[in-house]
């Protein structure tokens, strides 16, 4: 008597996780090999935790009415701005509030900042691209043109403009941002990455298995598109980050507190071009530079991750 081995089928998506996981090993080992990746990853990670100190300090060793970024005041100093001390590492500004406390607390709105208007972008330049590159045509002029019309404009008058006209808080400057950079050169970008995938044979497949048009551009094309996208997220933040300094720099947003925020009052309060006071400058200037140069360095890394002509191997 012959006994038959029953084979067990293995779940589907234990198979996408083991190739993911797989797949993600591969693109770490491509990332790890470059520097300058590992430096902005680095410099990525310390500003996340010097964000996520804040509320911990505040909590258990700065007391609150002497070090609340926005409301703190020390009154055991007679003059401010003073200069750096063990009190006060970094000094106070203008309005007696800690500089190193603002810091801390302008880093979250930041990284929201920057994280949300890439998500924004991502969503609305895949889907602009995919939509584009599969159906061709009248679709794929009406909607590249719209693209080219967007990139001609001007990016920060139309934020200066909009800012004259509504109040524009982090939420609504990171929609804005990302509304904008979802319309402009990404879109191109992945329309071309989609040209490619459009005509790979699961595409063919696909839509000989019955797949409607649906199925097959958000199943099929998207994730095959998100890695050129998830690069130029990066990039995104980059100009999310650079594009608020530039508007609170000018008074122009309703943020509570952010670097530009903090150079701002340096400025209005008639300190920014004094030496004695560089610690009201020198900290929120270099904080956007490199936090900056950190997300720039990281899609540098990527863009050799992604495109294949750039691997060393």
């Amino acid at each position: 008597m012959t006994t038959q081995t029953k084979i067990v089928p293995i779940p589907l998506w234990r198979v996408r996780l083991k190739l993911f996981w797989k797949s993600l090993r591969s693109s770490w080992a491509l990332f790890a090999e470059n520097p300058v990746g590992l430096i902005g990853l680095g410099m990525i990670i310390f500003f996340g935790l010097f964000a996520l100190a804040h509320p911990i300090l505040m909590n258990t060793v700065w007391e609150p009415r002497v070090y609340h970024p926005t409301m703190g005041y020390d009154m055991e100093i007679a003059f401010h701005p003073s200069q750096p001390s063990a009190r006060h590492l970094l000094g106070t500004d203008p309005l007696g509030r800690d500089v190193l406390s603002q810091l801390m607390y302008s880093t979250r709105y930041e990284f929201v900042l920057g994280i949300l208007s890439a998500v924004v972008t991502v969503v609305i330049a895949t889907t602009i691209g995919a939509v584009s590159a599969y159906y061709g045509g009248i679709v794929d002029t009406l909607l590249m043109r719209f693209v080219d019309l967007v990139i001609m404009v001007p990016f920060l008058p139309i934020l200066i403009v909009m800012s004259s006209l509504i109040k524009i808080g982090m939420l609504e400057l990171a929609l804005v941002i990302g509304v904008l950079s979802g319309f402009g050169s990404t879109a191109i970008v992945v329309k071309s990455q989609a040209l490619l995938v459009k005509v790979k044979p699961f595409i063919e497949a696909a839509r000989i298995a019955g797949g409607g048009d649906f199925h097959i551009i958000f199943k099929h094309m998207l994730p095959n598109l998100l890695p050129i996208a998830l690069l130029y997220m990066m990039f995104v933040v980059t100009g999310a980050i650079f594009s608020e300094a530039v508007l609170s720099f000018f008074g122009l947003t309703t943020i509570e507190m952010s670097w530009g925020l903090m150079i701002n009052i340096t400025q209005t309060q008639g300190y920014l071009m004094r030496f004695d006071t560089w610690f009201l400058l020198i900290p929120a200037s270099l904080a956007i530079t490199l936090l900056c140069a950190a997300f720039y360095l990281v899609g540098r890394a990527l863009d050799e991750v992604v495109n294949p002509r750039l691997r060393r191997r």
